[in-house]
């Protein structure tokens, strides 16, 4: 896969780091940096940071977030179209029922489950997309959080 600038940022960032904390020589972070900066794909990054011990715990965290969000989404939306579908299903019976028996109605639950099942349908049919926006939303705030601290330090 095809390196972004932002994934070439997170490694040089990383290696900042790990020089900052004495990890690698001067000559270590410039022969690196460069590296990075002249790397085409994800899998000539990766060794870069491999032997350390940041690098492992950044390179996977904001995918990782991105399908935490996503899980959570999707479960936000199937639990609105089951709750929601129950209490009008609930509703319809117990007004479907009088003094003198089962009154038929028309079923109108059934808009109420057209309505939240259309959401946990495109919340489970776009997945990829609902990660890929999570995902650059994440690396946009990492950017501001990266910016935030350059302007402090």
């Amino acid at each position: 896969m095809r390196a972004s600038d932002r994934d070439r940022a997170v490694i040089e960032t990383v290696l900042a780091d790990a020089f900052a904390e004495g990890r690698i020589t001067r000559a270590e972070y410039d022969e690196r940096t460069d590296a990075a900066m002249a790397s085409r794909t994800l899998g000539e990054l990766m060794p870069l940071v491999d032997d350390l011990p940041v690098g492992r715990a950044q390179q996977s965290s904001i995918p990782e977030e991105a399908v935490r969000a996503y899980v959570q989404a999707r479960r936000s939306a199937i639990w609105g179209f089951l709750s929601a579908s129950l209490i009008c299903w609930v509703i319809w019976v117990a007004t479907s029922f009088g003094g003198d028996g089962f009154n038929a109605q028309f079923p109108w639950p059934l808009f109420v489950m057209l309505g939240t099942g259309l959401n946990a349908g495109r919340v489970a049919w776009q997945r990829d997309e609902i990660i890929e926006e999570e995902t650059r939303r994440l690396e946009k705030k990492e950017r501001k959080e990266l910016k935030r601290r350059d302007e402090l330090g």
